[in-house]
């Protein structure tokens, strides 16, 4: 992109859609980064060089590349939780997670492989696990004991998180419907008869 085509990018845009602009780009850029094959490799002046854009505006966007890690990370789960709320069946779910983390890997990386080696995530990610479990438990309605119901979401969540992460860093070498027909069937074991 030439330096006339970068200015052209904010044409047109008031400050605060520029601004927004500007951090969906940084945010982009860190999951790239974040969630790169190699591991994470993520400093202020990759991610400035990354996104086209200067330090003054990664600045006017995050206070420290800690707060900016934990944006990129919650991007990315808030999306994934996006996704699983919206299906209507275990087959929706387990796609619609799939077309997301695994599709677009980098995703996936961030999601899973991230917080285990990123210290600005080490709570984060462990923030979003209630959510997805409670999200789950909500889903289990063929299950009637609320003990019960709440043991086997976080089962299912912690051997469906260890089955992505292997698939995702290659521990797990099956075909991509292979791997999504495994985890319906997982998930569709626990759910009412009508789970697609």
């Amino acid at each position: 992109m030439t330096s006339g085509q970068r200015r052209g990018r904010w044409t047109g845009l008031s400050l605060s859609e520029r601004q927004a602009r500007r951090r969906a780009e940084l945010i982009t850029a860190g999951i790239d980064l974040l969630g790169s094959p190699d591991g994470p490799a993520l400093t202020v002046r990759a991610v400035c060089r990354r996104a086209e854009l200067t330090e003054r505006y990664f600045y006017e966007c995050f206070a420290d590349r800690d707060e900016f890690v934990r944006a990129v990370y919650d991007e990315v789960g808030g999306a994934a939780m996006t996704a699983l709320s919206s299906a209507h069946t275990p087959r929706e779910a387990v796609e619609g997670f799939v077309a997301l983390m695994v599709d677009a890997p980098a995703r996936g990386r961030v999601l899973l492989l991230a917080p285990s080696v990123e210290p600005a995530l080490a709570r984060s990610g462990a923030a979003w696990m209630p959510s997805f479990i409670e999200l789950l438990q909500h889903r289990l309605t063929a299950i009637d004991d609320p003990a019960t119901q709440r043991m086997t979401a976080i089962s299912l969540v912690a051997g469906l998180t260890g089955l992505f992460t292997a698939y995702l860093d290659g521990g797990l070498t099956v075909d991509r419907k292979k791997f999504v027909d495994y985890c319906v069937a997982l998930v569709a074991r626990h759910t009412e008869a009508d789970n697609g």
